[in-house]
């Protein structure tokens, strides 16, 4: 089953949810791993040109999840409160929101000064904003704040499928894992 239905999710969201969050989740503790890389590192320009290529590609996987969500059904929600659907729903958006502002400033980092991003020398994307006065470091400290912003609420998202299948007992985990009924 490739598409949702209204009892479980298909298989292309469930893969886009996975693959989605594996690289957000690897990119952040790339990111933070590779801000105390010294001069002399093998890995100075390597880990940033690799944090770089995965993250132009995430822009890409991410916009597809969302133009996926939007044009499938959604599985009914599991029976809880209202506030609670709302909850989840907002944690939802948020996270897509905090996704598209991490690459974006991402991007604006390494093009500040007019370069392209070369995604595994593959292709480049061109610096298409340039000369915002202080680019660079306002950029990355914003990149910084959303992506730790972005682990807060992934963390509660985590939270919360724990909470439905070890407390609730309902089927939210199970179905976003693909274990059908």
């Amino acid at each position: 089953m490739l598409r949702n239905t209204p009892d479980n999710w298909g298989w292309v969201a469930i893969a886009f949810h996975w693959i989605v969050a594996a690289a957000v989740i690897g990119l952040f503790f790339l990111g933070w791993w590779m801000v105390d890389l010294n001069y002399y590192s093998p890995w100075y320009v390597r880990a940033p040109d690799i944090h770089k290529s995965v993250g132009i590609l995430l822009f890409g996987l991410v916009a597809l999840r969302l133009v996926w969500r939007l044009v499938n059904v959604r599985p009914r929600p599991e029976p809880g409160p209202a506030w609670e659907h709302l909850l989840a729903e907002a944690v939802h958006w948020l996270i897509y929101l905090l996704m598209f502002a991490i690459l974006a400033t991402g991007y604006l980092i390494p093009t500040a000064q007019g370069a392209p991003i070369s995604v595994f020398g593959w292709f480049e994307v061109p610096a298409w904003v340039t000369g915002i006065q202080n680019q660079e470091d306002i950029a990355g400290d914003l990149h910084r704040w959303l992506a730790w912003s972005l682990m807060a609420l992934v963390a509660i998202h985590a939270a919360g499928a724990l909470q439905q299948h070890f407390i609730k007992r309902n089927r939210t985990l199970k179905r976003m894992l693909g274990i059908r009924r």
